[in-house]
């Protein structure tokens, strides 16, 4: 399984290393509100989040499923924009302007079209689409009430939630962001230099190789292949946007390593820069538990959506094209091993993959081969 990326015919010149304060800032609301997808920065959660004024925080929880399980593609305009030639601008008000000229139909289209599915949505524009609609709506109420809400909202009432959503950004910024930017943005952007310089010198094999051991390119150099626990296409020579790929760094993002390849947008890779410490490591007996449970073919790919946001069985039965009794059988192997978490909302019952637990596991291994 994988995410590949056509550049049969490419120029060279046409694959961009930019860093992005609105790409950035995604991956900061994101860390805030998952904090356990990123292990190494309990820290800066917990300052960060003690420090919001009560409304602010209230207005995140209101917007927090385009940042949640996943981050939207609003963060990166820039991939649909023709005129921004796949380049981020300088600042968060440049990026948001550039956010501003988006058409309602794509904003709406890209703030929902929020799944952790190798797929994008084909069933139409929802503003004008009733099972796109629909289909929105349904992923939604999964997420709980808080989120139908929101993109009943966006449904609405674009041009309103459009300018609502700007201000937040804005004074996310004010509040903490800022100071993010100013921290990280030298470090992002020394980090882009240095592979647009690999990319001049030594050619773009070399430069993916420092971007993720994950992505690669094949010998004829047609192809990018991205090493993912899901399955998606994309072209660099996407005709509504033109030819380019787009690849940024991030200080906020590890483990993330995310490709936007919807359709119609210029591919972009978001790979981070960095990684934490990982914690102490667990018995034995318990890491062999652990991973006999993810030995199985099916739970492995279970856990891409496990690990992105809390799934029903349902869910995952669809998705997986398995019977929600077999489904079952998977969830009660990976939670007898400690892997999951499990909580009822609603007439809802969701599990969510324990990523403390699972970002342990290769540390675990190690101190136990060497012990």
């Amino acid at each position: 399984m994988s995410v590949t990326i056509d550049i049969a015919g490419l120029p060279p010149e046409r694959v961009l290393f930019a860093a992005s304060p609105l790409a950035e800032l995604g991956h900061a609301l994101h860390v805030l509100a998952e904090p356990s997808h990123h292990p190494g920065l309990h820290g800066w959660v917990t300052a960060t989040a003690t420090g919001l004024k009560p409304d602010l925080a209230d207005r995140l929880c209101e917007a927090d499923s385009l940042w949640g399980p996943v981050i939207s593609d609003v963060f990166t305009p820039l991939a649909c924009l023709p005129s921004a030639d796949g380049r981020p601008g300088a600042t968060l008000a440049e990026e948001l302007d550039m956010l501003d000229r988006l058409d309602d139909e794509r904003y709406v289209e890209a703030a929902l079209d929020v799944s952790c599915s190798g797929y994008y949505t084909s069933v139409g524009p929802p503003l004008r689409d009733a099972r796109s609609r629909a289909v929105a709506l349904e992923r939604a109420a999964a997420r709980g009430p808080r989120a139908v809400v929101f993109a009943r909202r966006l449904l609405d009432d674009p041009p309103g939630v459009r300018t609502w959503l700007r201000r937040l950004f804005e004074d996310c910024e004010q509040a903490f962001f800022g100071d993010v930017w100013r921290r990280v943005g030298v470090q992002l952007a020394t980090d882009a230099r240095h592979k647009t310089e690999v990319l001049r010198r030594r050619g773009l094999r070399e430069a993916l190789a420092e971007v993720s051991p994950a992505v690669s390119v094949d010998d004829r150099g047609t192809l990018i292949t991205v090493d993912k626990l899901t399955s998606g296409r994309a072209t660099a020579l996407a005709p509504e946007v033109g030819p380019g790929l787009t690849l940024v760094p991030s200080s906020l993002g590890w483990p993330h390593l995310l490709v936007l390849s919807a359709p119609g947008w210029r591919p972009m890779i978001h790979y981070p820069v960095g990684m934490p410490e990982l914690p102490d490591p667990a018995s034995l007996d318990l890491l062999k538990l652990r991973m006999e449970a993810l030995a199985h073919p099916m739970r492995l790919r279970m856990c891409r959506w496990l690990a992105r946001s809390a799934c029903t069985t349902g869910e995952l039965a669809t998705e997986h094209g398995i019977s929600a009794p077999e489904a079952s059988r998977h969830l009660a192997v990976l939670k007898k091993a400690g892997l999951l978490t499990t909580r009822r909302r609603g007439r809802y019952v969701l599990h969510q993959l324990d990523l403390t637990v699972v970002a342990r596991l290769g540390s675990d291994f190690l101190e136990g081969v060497l012990r």
